[in-house]
């Protein structure tokens, strides 16, 4: 969603939340899992889950989204970066919901509950009671407290041991990063990104019921769900509706994707290295370019990993060709003198580069796979500045 609409939806929000304690649905009510498809934005990528809550007797019509939230909250981006990401459920009619995906051009699809009377009061009440506001609020997590795990969570809080949801048509085993490297495309800057800054967490093999921090699979979880009713299971969904029908864009072409430009470095710094030691000098400023580079991108793995709260930070091995004294190293190695220590310094990180692929194939970590050009870039300018440093070189 835009801004303008998140506002306008904040204050359907605020307009309409007043005490339903003593509303009783009707029988004609229908409690049901919405799910949206991908967006273009990269908070869009995972697409969308929601609960609506219809009852055509008491012309109510409800969504209750728990993926608000607003980049020009105060200390938004701050709270951000510590992982203090404060997301809102926000409660408002379905037809803003419904018109804002419709602009979008993005599917909607609703699975209707087999739920008992006294069930779907119990949504409502539970769902009504968080919407007030001051419940409202949660620290969101992008892969185990966001928009989808939550109504999960909700059913099970709610249903209790009556619902089953692990399914044997869904595998186990997965981890949450090779399942978002499913959802968005490897070779975009998205992907990337959160590749880059995100741990060894996302590699461990987990349950199903883990994968639901994805729309996608919080969809299939509940259509594989069974309910109980009476001695008997019955299936959890009890009808799906087709609520709007589009395609979804494909984003996987364009030439400034990051493997093509970090291909095309790879190419210069080749070039130039070739150049450098055909001549038997050094460009300098190359050198100052990476070591500041990487450096600095060490300084925000690092700061991630030990000063914020992100669950995903910690752990990340890409601190070793993203090492942080790089940055202090940048501007030492413009000098020609000092080579003896600086000689040392990168023997070692060519051996972090070393050490890479032997986590890789382990699974102990999956690397962003556009990264593999700059590591190639890395480790040849390593090479030849290793040779170069030699103490028999004048």
């Amino acid at each position: 969603m835009k801004n303008k609409l998140r506002l306008l939806i904040l204050f359907c929000f605020l307009s309409i939340i007043k005490n339903n304690a003593q509303v009783h649905l009707s029988v004609y009510s229908e409690i049901s899992i919405v799910t949206a498809g991908p967006g273009e934005e990269l908070y869009e990528k995972f697409g969308h889950s929601a609960i609506r809550i219809k009852d055509p007797l008491l012309k109510l019509d409800l969504i209750y989204n728990y993926g608000i939230f607003d980049f020009n909250a105060p200390n938004f981006y701050s709270n951000f970066a510590q992982g203090k990401m404060y997301y809102l459920l926000a409660r408002y009619d379905f037809k803003y919901f419904l018109a804002s995906y419709k602009k979008d051009k993005r599917w909607l699809k609703q699975q209707v509950l087999n739920l008992n009377q006294t069930e779907k009061q119990q949504f409502f009440v539970y769902l009504e009671n968080n919407a007030l506001a001051e419940n409202a609020t949660y620290l969101y997590d992008p892969f185990f407290d966001n928009c989808a795990s939550k109504l999960k969570d909700i059913t099970q809080t709610i249903l209790n041991e009556d619902v089953l949801l692990n399914s044997d048509k869904i595998e186990n085993n997965k981890t949450l990063r090779g399942l978002m490297n499913q959802e968005i495309y490897w070779n975009t800057w998205g992907n990337f990104g959160i590749n880059l800054i995100a741990g060894t967490i996302l590699d461990e093999k987990r349950n199903q019921l883990s994968y639901t921090y994805l729309p996608d699979y919080l969809y299939k979880t509940f259509e594989n769900g069974k309910i109980k009713n009476g001695e008997k299971l019955i299936d959890l969904v009890k009808r799906e509706d087709v609520l709007l029908n589009f395609d979804e864009t494909d984003n996987s072409s364009s030439a400034f994707h990051p493997f093509t430009v970090f291909t095309f470095l790879l190419l210069l710094v080749v070039f130039i290295t070739y150049k450098d030691f055909k001549n038997n000098k050094r460009t300098k400023y190359l050198d100052f370019i990476i070591f500041f580079t990487t450096g600095l991108i060490g300084v925000i793995i690092t700061y991630l990993w030990i000063f914020s709260s992100h669950k995903t930070a910690p752990n990340n091995f890409n601190i070793l060709w993203a090492f942080l004294p790089n940055l202090f190293v940048a501007f030492l190695i413009l000098k020609e003198k000092a080579r003896k220590w600086l000689q040392k310094y990168i023997l070692i990180l060519l051996l972090f580069l070393m050490i890479i692929p032997i986590l890789w194939i382990l699974g102990v970590q999956i690397f962003p796979v556009a990264v593999m050009p700059l590591l190639v870039l890395f480790f040849i300018r390593y090479v030849f500045l290793y040779k170069y440093l030699l103490p028999s070189k004048k």
